[in-house]
């Protein structure tokens, strides 16, 4: 299955959609404009919340909880590293692999892969594919992929504001 991520440009509050392989909407992500730490809801078409994210403000290195159905199933956490970014996934036992700057990498777990991520060129904003090989793995993806971008949009407003 195949999900695409399509961001505007110009958005305040982080609010957009990501649609299915066949052009349908198929979930929208919103986040909460005035909040301690990013935080993002993702919901169906039908409004029901199926993902939340939440950043942990208060930590040396950039960490992001993924809540589904109100537990916390995920931790995202950027690792020191002096070239290249490094995440770990806790909770899931998955791992990630290749150049996040790029947006083209694969989580994997025990040698299978679980999504791989690559960027759409020649697009108006940033549009991302997930190519998600089983059906039960797409909201936890989803939820994964959406809060290392976050981690990745942090990063790159810090750096252009110094």
């Amino acid at each position: 299955m195949k999900l695409y991520i399509r961001q505007k440009v110009f958005s305040w509050n982080d609010k957009f959609k990501v649609f299915d392989e066949w052009g349908r909407e198929k979930y929208l992500i919103e986040g909460e404009f005035f909040s301690l730490g990013k935080k993002l809801h993702i919901n169906d078409m039908q409004g029901r919340e199926v993902a939340f994210i939440a950043q942990k403000v208060f930590s040396f290195l950039p960490r992001y909880f993924v809540y589904i159905d109100g537990k916390e199933t995920a931790e995202i956490v950027k690792q020191f590293s002096f070239f290249r970014p490094k995440y770990t996934i806790e909770g899931l036992g998955w791992e990630i692999n290749g150049d996040f700057f790029s947006h083209d990498y694969v989580i994997s777990c025990r040698g299978r892969n679980i999504v791989t991520i690559s960027k759409q060129w020649m697009t108006w904003g940033d549009c991302y594919e997930l190519e998600i090989e089983n059906d039960n793995d797409e909201i936890i993806s989803l939820a994964v992929v959406l809060a290392i971008d976050c981690v990745m949009a942090a990063q790159n407003a810090a750096a252009a504001s110094t």
